[in-house]
């Protein structure tokens, strides 16, 4: 795993697949996903790394139920007190009382999506909090939750509009350049999603992917691959 600084208060946490990201306030921390089922010691690592204690970890905010965000929050949570929060509709997912939702493939998708199958599977996970659309989170001096489906149905990204910062999950990402991401069960949906994002007012200095690096803004947005 790869620790990156973003800003004094934002570092990146890049794993072999996907991504996340650690929001410092002061003495306490929030993880925004949770990175692969056998992550929690190189997230502590990290954390350490920077003169922190894991035991600030405060809450885990999972902008949806897949396998590579989810991986290592409930083991985190339950060593540290953490909260883990993910959205009404992927919080059933997220528990293991319903399955995965299966996305729609584009036959170019198809190979990525197998090799993101070596990813172990997440156990189930406990959620404290469910979100829906318009809720305020404590950190960040008031992060919002966007509620953006189509990756999956419970999909959210988190905006911290006093600081400039959004995370985005898996709805767009940056790998080469800016564009729709991949694996949705809705592509439409996503479509639309994305479009409400990249509008986002006031509009972001700092963008945070579950795949591909940070950008400044939305700029030099790309269109869709092949539908």
């Amino acid at each position: 795993m790869e620790l990156v600084d973003i800003s004094p208060r934002l570092h990146m946490l890049r794993f072999s697949i996907g991504q996340a990201y650690l929001w410092r306030d002061g003495g306490e921390l929030t993880l925004v996903d949770a990175g692969h089922r056998d992550a929690a010691p190189e997230i502590e690592r990290a954390i350490r790394s920077l003169g922190l204690s894991p035991g600030a970890l405060r809450r885990i905010v999972l902008t949806h139920c897949h396998r590579d965000h989810v991986g290592a929050a409930g083991e985190l949570a339950a060593r540290y007190g953490a909260e883990v929060l993910a959205h009404r509709l992927d919080a059933p997912v997220v528990r293991g009382e319903r399955p995965v939702p299966q996305p729609v493939l584009l036959d170019w998708e198809i190979p990525l999506y197998e090799h993101g199958l070596t990813v172990p599977q997440a156990p189930p996970t406990r959620v404290d909090r469910e979100l829906d659309e318009g809720d305020e989170l404590p950190f960040g001096d008031g992060a919002r939750v966007l509620h953006t489906p189509g990756h999956t149905d419970g999909s959210i990204a988190v905006h911290l509009p006093r600081h400039g910062v959004l995370f985005v999950g898996d709805t767009l990402a940056a790998v080469g350049e800016i564009t729709l991401g991949v694996f949705h069960v809705d592509r439409g949906r996503a479509q639309e999603s994305m479009h409400r994002l990249v509008a986002l007012d006031p509009a972001p200095s700092t963008v945070c992917y579950g795949h591909g690096d940070p950008t400044p803004g939305f700029g030099g947005l790309a269109p869709s691959p092949g539908t």
